[in-house]
């Protein structure tokens, strides 16, 4: 009796412990449930919430009867999921997992309900249904490992051989060329033989961005001439390596500081002896001789252009002062951190143009976004476009500057020598988010392609991505130049720009007229005091829309019920009107957020099949206008949170779309890498790109590779044998795919994140092709390091 007694006791804490899961979880469906339901939304977390408080009751009560009110509770949620989002994986998976497990429980339980009830018992047909159940909840957690693409591939893509005397002999500007392709014609690492691929050498720079929240991060593509690697670090040190060894040959700091935003993406280069005689941009400098034979060009995070000897690491004394051009000259009074060089700046010719970043959302009248171009030989200003003042062409009169505040070029340029044309990728006019006190010329350039003459940087054309741009909508990427085949033979000379708002824009670079439709559609109007609102907003509808449609309240998402129910609750509780939800003194959901979209890693292209390869991030943030009287002293922030506008009637908050989990409130995935055919304009495919492995809920990392598909930010790289590297993922991988699928067919554990963009050369004297990326951290991590990594094939034996 005792024994049995026991055993009964035990069963009911059992029991009793499955009724108070039930019962918490269902009084959290409850009380949320309903009032989501007063904001309009689904009335189904409260009944399911109402219907588990009954069931948990009864359990606890050791009735039979509550586990067949769970059970068509249980049947009622998944016909609702099925009705709310289709076969949908990610959303499924999240609707019905946790209720599934507690199916699972309930059937175990219930024959030892039954029989405590004195009923007979019948556990064969309880025990198979859980079964059936451990099987499709094994079934569905394993499946969340399994990367699945959003779009497949229908075809074959071939892969041309490598003509013989065509291979790529340098990596000699950022995205590789000045038309930023990032292709290299190479192919000695392949489909076949990309699994062998091993560690070949490491270099460490010594110079670890720290992620102390001043913004810190290693975003640096190598340029590589000849056997010698160019690499700078977040602080802008400059290390010259021994291409085949990592061996460091010099080191160039050049002291920079700045409070935030510290970063190099790249340098420029320059080889004297290598320029035609009939380049279309030569310097009156260009025929005395030349302290540097070659030269790096080095944009500090303090605003400073310095010429590098590329061998010796000694500055080079002909250029500006002793090596050092100061690019606060005309520009008036530039607070630390408010000016400072981020992207690469480019050489075209004998010319090397620098935009800036400028800091965002702090004042009206900050620094101003002039774009300068310099001889390359002596420093000297060759001319300046100042967005706000054109008949200011070099530097500005005395006691004058250039026009403060303007839209500014903070992404890398391209350029084209044939056209002669530079082409500018603007951001808009500070602050972001009001826009009533910008001028015409504010409005004219923001968020725009400008078209420049390279000799003289007066206007060609512009296009203009985003009109009165108030939701920080910059032009975030290096622009593609491409010449794409157009049927007949010929070719069309085209610039296709990728924006943060998720819209691909393919013009044709020697007009900027849309090779690729575009569309003027009406946009919601907002009504704060002070603003005005442009009617309409370009649309691409000619290329393919990435990762930003309208969301609904089913897009809402979570690792459990429970947190999808309060981003629910959260998005019910905004306003949200698609791409273009105007800001107003409400909470208004933005998506694609600020960050992107797109972002500065740009695009890599297979140009011998006209396919382009574009990885996003799909990050929404909750934005709010909040009145001058409202806005403390001392506020600043910088990417997130709350944000001064001084000069302006309004501050604003901005935070990201987030559970209480720290996962984004929207459905999976949160990052993909896209493959565009250029020719139709169509996805040849789309797949999720990274794991939650180095991070997770509440900054959790999970440590499990679940292909989610996280945001991205970085650049890729494309090479003739049908392979496309990437590492700007959260978890720490340098991943290979095949070009013509998007299958992952490698990946290498990285010590670290990287934001970097990976490139490859072959050895001039070693003859073995090698991957390079630089691993300093991914953003969400607080891992850092300062390596530079080799990888080839090993040697045969």
């Amino acid at each position: 009796m005792a024994k049995t007694g026991n055993k009964r006791s035990i069963g009911n804490y059992l029991m009793w412990l499955l009724g108070g899961l039930m019962g918490v979880i269902g009084l959290a469906l409850a009380i949320g449930g309903v009032y989501l339901a007063s904001l309009g939304g689904s009335l189904y977390f409260g009944l399911m919430g109402v219907v588990m408080l009954i069931a948990a009751v009864l359990v606890i009560k050791l009735k039979p009867a509550g586990i067949w009110v769970y059970a068509l509770a249980f049947v009622f949620t998944l016909i609702w999921a099925l009705w709310d989002v289709g076969l949908d994986f990610w959303p499924l998976f999240s609707r019905l997992f946790m209720f599934g497990v507690l199916a699972f429980l309930a059937a175990l339980a219930y024959p030892w309900l039954k029989k405590r009830s004195g009923h007979p018992v019948r556990g064969f047909v309880s025990y198979s249904l859980a079964g059936l159940l451990a099987v499709a909840l094994v079934a569905g957690f394993g499946y969340t490992f399994v990367p699945t693409p959003l779009v497949a591939a229908k075809e074959d893509i071939p892969v041309k051989p490598v003509a013989a005397g065509s291979e790529q002999k340098n990596w000699e500007h950022w995205g590789n060329t000045t038309h930023g392709d990032r292709f290299a014609a190479l192919d000695q690492i392949n489909k076949s033989n990309v699994s062998k691929l091993k560690v070949a050498w490491i270099a460490h720079t010594g110079d670890i961005p720290q992620s102390n929240g001043s913004g810190a991060e290693d975003q640096n593509t190598p340029l590589q001439i000849g056997n010698t690697l160019y690499v700078c670090t977040a602080y802008g040190k400059v290390l010259s390596l021994e291409a085949d060894t990592g061996k460091e040959l010099w080191s160039y700091d050049p002291k920079a500081s700045a409070p935030n935003w510290q970063r190099c993406r790249g340098l420029g280069y320059y080889d004297n002896a290598a320029q035609p005689a009939s380049s279309p941009v030569v310097a009156a400098s260009a025929s005395a001789p030349a302290m540097c034979e070659r030269r790096l060009f080095l944009p500090t995070i303090d605003a400073r252009l310095i010429a590098i000897d590329a061998d010796t690491g000694k500055p080079c004394a002909d250029f500006g002062d002793n090596g050092t051009v100061d690019l606060k000259a005309g520009m008036g009074e530039v607070k630390p951190g408010y000016y400072q060089q981020t992207s690469t700046p480019l050489v075209a010719g004998n010319l090397v143009v620098v935009g800036g970043r400028v800091a965002d959302n702090f004042s009206t009248g900050e620094p101003p976004g002039v774009v300068r171009a310099y001889d390359v030989h002596t420093g000297e200003l060759a001319w300046a476009w100042d967005p706000g003042n054109p008949a200011i062409t070099k530097l500005p009169p005395a006691g004058e500057t250039y026009t403060r505040g303007t839209p500014n070029v903070w992404s890398a340029m391209s350029y084209d020598a044939k056209l002669n044309l530079i082409y500018l990728p603007t951001g808009n006019a500070t602050p972001d988010f009001f826009g009533g006190e910008r001028t015409e010329l504010d409005d004219k350039y923001s968020s725009s392609i400008v078209a420049v003459d390279a000799t003289s940087g007066k206007v060609r054309w512009h296009f203009q991505t985003t009109h009165h741009d108030l939701w920080d909508f910059d032009l975030p990427s290096q622009p593609l130049l491409y010449d794409l085949p157009d049927g007949k033979g010929g070719t069309t000379p085209v610039l296709v720009q990728t924006s943060k708002q998720g819209m691909i824009f393919m013009l044709n670079r020697e007009n900027g007229q849309p090779v690729a439709k575009v569309e003027e559609r009406e946009v919601p109007q907002g009504n704060v005091p002070g603003e005005r609102y442009s009617k309409t907003q370009p649309f691409s509808v000619g290329m393919p829309n990435i990762g930003n449609e309208t969301l609904t309240e089913s897009d809402m998402w979570g690792a459990t019920p429970l947190d999808q129910l309060l981003c629910r609750i959260e998005f019910k509780g905004m306003r949200h009107q698609g791409v273009y939800t105007p800001p107003g003194i409400d909470r208004a959901l933005q998506y694609p957020g600020s960050l992107g979209g797109m972002n500065w890693g740009s695009v890599s292209v297979d140009p011998n099949n006209a396919i382009m390869f574009v990885n996003d991030m799909r990050l929404g943030l909750a934005n709010s206008m909040v009145p001058r009287s409202k806005v403390p002293t001392g506020a600043s922030g910088i990417e997130m949170g709350l944000v001064p506008m001084d000069g302006t009637p309004f501050g604003a908050i901005r935070e990201r779309f987030l559970s209480p989990l720290g996962i984004p409130c929207q459905k999976p995935p949160f990052g993909t890498m896209s493959a565009v055919d250029l020719k139709s304009g169509k996805l040849v495919w789309q797949v999720p790109v990274g794991t939650v492995q180095d991070t997770g809920p509440l900054g959790i990392k999970m440590r499990m590779p679940m292909e989610v598909g996280m945001p991205t930010l970085g650049a890729s790289l494309s090479t003739q044998s049908g392979l496309l590297f990437f590492a700007g993922t959260q978890d720490f991988y340098l991943r290979a795919f095949d070009t013509a699928t998007g299958k992952e067919i490698w990946k290498e554990r990285l010590p670290v994140g990287s934001q970097s963009g990976p490139m490859t050369f072959v050895s001039p004297k070693n003859g073995k092709q090698y991957i390079i990326i630089s691993a300093g951290g991914a953003r969400q991590a607080a891992e850092r390091g300062d390596y530079v990594i080799a990888y080839a094939l090993p040697d045969e034996k």
